[in-house]
């Protein structure tokens, strides 16, 4: 290992918790040297629970043994491999989740021909017989199960001795959402099974899990929106489950709790549209949209209040005719930044309910350098010095130094914020938001002059094509926008770059790169302004 490499691992692992690190060695120790079988017999026949899906998931079960994930499509002919990995870890994970199991397209016969053929391979399983995908495969069985009204002993024993493995697997080296997704998972694994150590292994995981990942304002502490509302999904799942199933209740307040709090966070940071900012690895096509999850919660006799984003360091302002979501919070949970971005200071904006201004997204998990490129300052609209990133994001899902906020100030039109991203050149970013009914102005400053390149990068959405560059003006004809640049700009680039679709699936588009040298003034001007 080189010097360098060292030394982002080495600032890397500083921020991990005792209990990640012990796990980590503890899991590797045991599973070499005391490796075990988890069988754990089911000499009972199982009641049917009560299942009614709120949404069925799309169809990623073509028929005939043929899947599609994540924009990839796979026929496997005659038999199904289930470690299949020539498109990656994710698309396997995918296939190994069993989504495909509450598809609107699928029927009984048919789920159960696919559960048996996997039963039939369990012994020669890979990565389906991770804690993860276990965790989420639980759900689907038993979700598909229950809704058919099928018993299948053969299915319980082996769906009982994967619990069983996730019970004695829980994915406390990562932390995070995945073992949010554990403890969820053997929720549901105990109501199928009665099986009480499961129960009071998931209440545990889900009492501490859910109080420290769930934030003040609401939002889950990864700040991914999109994996807040898979987090969500499961939540109101789970209180489905115990309202439908009279077994074991009294966690079902904690639960109901948490969930107001999430859906009145997600309803503050979703576009009057119904997509979410695409920002900390949030994709097209993978989580339930927000409507959906309104719809569910409604359906469940929540009612949650109006939220105001403030730990997560979210902002949303609405005037006029747009919305504009900006980050001036921290990158992640120090220990768990996984699913962080470099990408302080970066907005979104929509005019009208239509994206103009927006984050790159996230096409890809891969560890390659197209996963690098998306998490990188460049790919995010805010300021890069030089070569400099203002935080280290590395290795596909690590990050070593970090943005820290070091000032932070609002009202109610206007917040401005310093991150100390640049210290290696003793360099503070200072950004300022004011919001007008029709304009936006956004103020760049850095504490001292640096004799490095400084850029402030805004990427537009692919269905903007009209972009006129002049000296110190951009202007965006078919929307009306216009981006008028004062004091401190020096050069204006029209760049093409490639906007994330979805996993996979990327569409290419146009940014602008305005160089500038210690302060730059923006003013956004929208369309029905005075000044436009």
């Amino acid at each position: 290992m080189d010097s360098s490499k060292l030394i982002l691992l080495v600032h890397t692992v500083k921020h991990l918790r005792f209990k990640q690190i012990y796990y980590r060695l503890y899991y590797l120790i045991r599973n070499k040297f005391f490796k075990k079988e988890y069988t754990k017999p089911l000499n009972r026949e199982l009641d049917a629970l009560i299942w009614k899906d709120s949404f069925l998931h799309t169809d990623s079960y073509k028929k005939d043994n043929s899947f599609v994930f994540l924009n990839l499509s796979r026929d496997f002919g005659d038999a199904i491999d289930w470690n299949y990995d020539k498109y990656g870890k994710l698309w396997t994970y995918n296939l190994n989740y069993f989504d495909f199991l509450n598809q609107e397209h699928i029927s009984a016969e048919e789920g159960l021909a696919l559960i048996s053929d996997y039963i039939e391979k369990d012994a020669i399983l890979k990565d389906g017989k991770e804690p993860y995908p276990i965790s989420l495969r639980g759900f689907n069985w038993v979700k598909f199960l229950s809704r058919n009204t099928i018993s299948n002993p053969r299915i319980n024993e082996v769906l009982s001795d994967h619990y069983e493995t996730l019970y004695n697997n829980v994915e406390y080296h990562l932390m995070g959402n995945h073992v949010l997704e554990n403890g969820f998972s053997l929720f549901f694994g105990a109501y199928y099974l009665k099986d009480e150590c499961l129960y009071t292994k998931a209440r545990h995981i889900l009492k501490n899990e859910l109080t420290e990942q769930t934030l003040n304002d609401g939002a889950h502490f990864e700040r991914s929106p999109m994996y807040h509302q898979i987090i969500l999904h499961r939540l109101l799942d789970c209180i489905q489950l115990a309202q439908l199933n009279a077994w074991k209740d009294e966690v079902l307040p904690f639960l109901k709790e948490k969930a107001l709090k999430m859906l009145s966070w997600l309803q503050e940071v979703t576009f009057s549209n119904g997509t979410i900012p695409m920002v900390n690895d949030s994709a097209y096509g993978i989580a339930p949209n927000s409507r959906q999850l309104f719809e569910y919660a409604k359906s469940l006799g929540l009612q949650w209040p109006k939220g105001q984003l403030s730990d997560c360091g979210y902002r949303m302002y609405s005037q006029g005719n747009y919305e504009l979501f900006v980050d001036v919070g921290k990158v992640g949970p120090d220990y768990q930044p996984g699913h962080a971005h470099s990408d302080t200071f970066s907005f979104e904006l929509y005019v009208g309910g239509t994206p103009v201004i927006v984050d790159t997204g996230t096409s890809t998990y891969e560890k390659n350098a197209l996963r690098q490129q998306e998490r990188e300052t460049a790919a995010h609209n805010t300021v890069k010095i030089g070569n400099y990133e203002q935080t280290q994001v590395w290795g596909g899902f690590r990050v070593a130094k970090r943005a820290k906020i070091t000032h932070l100030e609002e009202s109610e039109n206007q917040i401005e914020a310093t991150h100390d991203g640049y210290k290696k050149l003793g360099v503070r970013h200072t950004r300022k938001f004011l919001t007008h009914a029709s304009s936006i102005e956004i103020n760049d400053s850095l504490n001292k002059e640096v004799n490095e390149q400084q850029i402030s990068f805004f990427h537009f959405h692919p269905n903007i094509k009209n972009i006129e560059v002049g000296q110190s003006q951009v202007k965006l004809t078919e929307l009306g926008v216009n981006i008028i640049f004062g004091e401190g700009v020096s050069k204006i680039d029209l760049c093409h770059y490639h906007y994330a679709m979805g996993f996979n699936k990327t569409e290419k588009a146009q940014k602008i790169a305005v160089s500038f040298q210690k302060s730059l003034r923006t003013q956004i001007v929208l369309p029905n302004s005075p000044n436009n």
